[in-house]
């Protein structure tokens, strides 16, 4: 498939937040954005409307047409769970997952009208308390880390947590953004990262693959062995 322009303006928003910037769109009324960004009118209706609102940025671009199109190849891959929930991750099981049995967490209750109608309020250490050690194939936990799960206790309990829901040679994609306002503790220094073995995905020719977004989002891979 051909990528697409990703809006430039849309991912230097984005960058603003996820560093701790002031946004200018954030001093605006939405009803003034409604009749001044077209973009964000855009998403309004779409969304309104129940059709799919993609986030337009290069990262996302790169999980829903690159990442999530190889996992979906895999006949093998039927059991998924994705961490984190938004406005644009709503369409996900619809479009992508409407065939797979497709689990969706998040912390916020305020989360679950953007989840997948299998739905969990809970945090990621809370999994053990829904399935049995093994249950899924493949798990996403992508802008997690960093967005709220920050202190090296609770990462550690969320990636282990993860680890043990997994099957034997289940996947493990781990995204975060690589800037030092997100990046709370080191990576290397994760001890429950350390027990998956890292995994090249084929279509990216890497097992951590940086994206050209000025957030400088990356994807990791990794395989439960």
């Amino acid at each position: 498939m051909a990528r697409p322009h990703s809006s430039k303006e849309r991912a230097a928003e984005i960058y603003r937040g996820t560093a701790r910037l002031p946004a200018p769109s954030s001093h605006r009324h939405p009803l003034v954005r409604m009749f001044t960004d077209f973009r964000f009118a855009s998403r309004v209706i779409r969304f309104g409307l129940g059709l799919p609102v993609p986030l337009e940025t290069e990262d996302r671009w790169v999980l829903e047409q690159v990442i999530f199109q190889h996992f979906l190849r895999q006949p093998a891959i039927h059991r998924i769970l994705f961490v984190g929930c938004d406005w644009y991750t709503k369409h996900y099981e619809r479009v992508f997952f409407h065939d797979r049995d497709y689990w969706t967490i998040d912390v916020s209750p305020k989360a679950r009208r953007f989840g997948a109608r299998r739905h969990l309020v809970a945090g990621l250490e809370e999994l053990g308390r829904h399935f049995a050690e093994g249950h899924f194939d493949l798990i996403f936990c992508n802008g997690v880390y960093g967005f709220g799960l920050d202190a090296a206790p609770a990462i550690e309990s969320a990636i282990d947590m993860c680890w043990s829901r997994l099957r034997d040679s289940g996947y493990f994609v781990f995204g975060w953004d690589d800037i030092p306002e997100r990046t709370p503790v080191p990576l290397e220094s994760i001890a429950a990262l350390q027990r998956f073995r890292r995994f090249e995905l084929p279509d990216l020719n890497s097992w951590r693959y940086l994206t050209d977004t000025p957030y400088r989002h990356t994807y990791d891979f990794y395989v439960k062995s």
